[in-house]
C-alpha cells in the first residue's frame, strides 16, 4: 500500500464520524416513522392540532396489503377524523376527566368507546368468516356433556330476564362460543359469552353489564350469518361500558 495515500488517514476517526453520521440518520429515520399514528398531536385544552412541519414531522405513506383480496390500509399523513363525543370536560385543566351528556353506552365514551374497525368480517387461515351463527356451521356442535343453552333466559343485573337465547356465534378458528343471540324486535342481539355468567344448576345465564331494559338498546348486526370487525367493536363496547355507566351508582368513587 502507498503509505502517501494513507498516512494522513486516521482510520478510527473515520469510523467514528461515521457511526456519528449513521446515528444522527438513525434519529431522522425514527422520528419520522413515530408520526405514522397518533400525529398530528392536539392541545389538551382546545383540540388544536399542532401543524408543525418539517424533515421531523413529516413521514411517507406506507400502504400495506390485507390477505384475500381485502385491499389495502395507509398508515402516515390521512387526514384525521373528526372527533365530536357527547361529553363535557368536568374542570378546566388539561387532563381533567370528561362526563357524558348523552347515552353513554351508545356515545363511544370512556369505556364504551370504540375504533371504526374494518367493514367486514374476521376470516380465519383459508378467508373464511371466523365468527358465524352454530346453527349455521356445518360439522360443528356443543360438546357433551356442555349445554347447549338454547331457549335458556338471560337476565341482566337487575335479575330480570333481558330475553332468550335463540342460537349461538362460534369461533371456527378457536373452537369456542364467542356470542348468545338473543332475538328482538328490530333483529337480532349478540351478548359477549365472556362477560356472562352460566348457572347450570337453573339453566340461566346472567350478564351483570346491564341491566335488562338496556339489552335492547345494543348494537344490532346487518347480516343474519356473519359480523363485522366494526360491529364486534361496538358491541364489546356496548357492554362493557355497562360496568360503568348501566347505573349512576357505578360512577360513584368507592371510597
Amino acid at each position: 500500500m502507498n503509505p502517501h495515500l494513507t498516512s494522513g488517514i486516521d482510520v478510527a476517526l473515520l469510523v467514528f464520524w461515521a457511526f456519528v453520521l449513521f446515528f444522527i440518520c438513525l434519529v431522522f429515520y425514527l422520528r419520522r416513522e413515530d408520526r405514522r399514528e397518533g400525529y398530528p398531536l392536539e392541545d389538551e385544552m382546545t383540540g388544536r392540532l399542532d401543524t408543525v412541519g418539517g424533515p421531523l414531522h413529516t413521514a411517507s405513506d406506507k400502504w400495506f396489503l390485507l390477505p384475500f383480496g381485502h385491499g389495502r390500509v395507509v398508515a402516515g399523513s390521512s387526514p384525521r377524523e373528526p372527533v365530536d363525543i357527547a361529553a363535557r370536560r368536568t374542570d378546566r385543566f388539561a387532563g381533567a376527566p370528561y362526563a357524558p351528556t348523552g347515552n353513554p353506552l351508545a356515545d363511544g365514551i370512556g369505556p364504551a368507546a370504540w375504533a371504526n374497525r374494518a367493514q367486514r368480517p374476521d376470516v380465519d387461515m383459508e378467508g373464511h368468516p371466523r365468527i358465524v351463527p352454530l346453527s349455521k356451521a356445518a360439522g360443528f356442535t356443543v360438546a357433551a356433556p356442555d349445554p347447549t343453552m338454547l331457549g335458556w333466559p338471560l337476565l341482566g343485573a337487575d335479575g330480570v330476564v333481558a330475553g332468550t337465547i335463540d342460537d349461538l356465534w362460534i369461533d371456527r378458528a378457536d373452537r369456542l362460543i364467542r356470542y348468545v343471540q338473543l332475538g328482538m324486535d328490530g333483529g337480532a342481539i349478540l351478548a359477549p359469552l365472556m362477560m356472562a355468567k352460566v348457572d347450570r344448576h337453573r339453566r340461566r345465564l346472567v350478564i351483570d353489564a346491564l341491566l335488562a331494559h338496556q339489552f335492547a338498546g345494543a348494537p344490532r348486526i346487518a347480516a343474519p350469518d356473519r359480523i363485522t370487525l366494526y360491529e364486534e367493536e361496538r358491541v364489546q363496547a356496548y357492554f362493557g361500558g355497562g360496568y360503568l355507566y348501566a347505573t349512576p351508582a357505578r360512577q360513584e368513587p368507592l371510597l
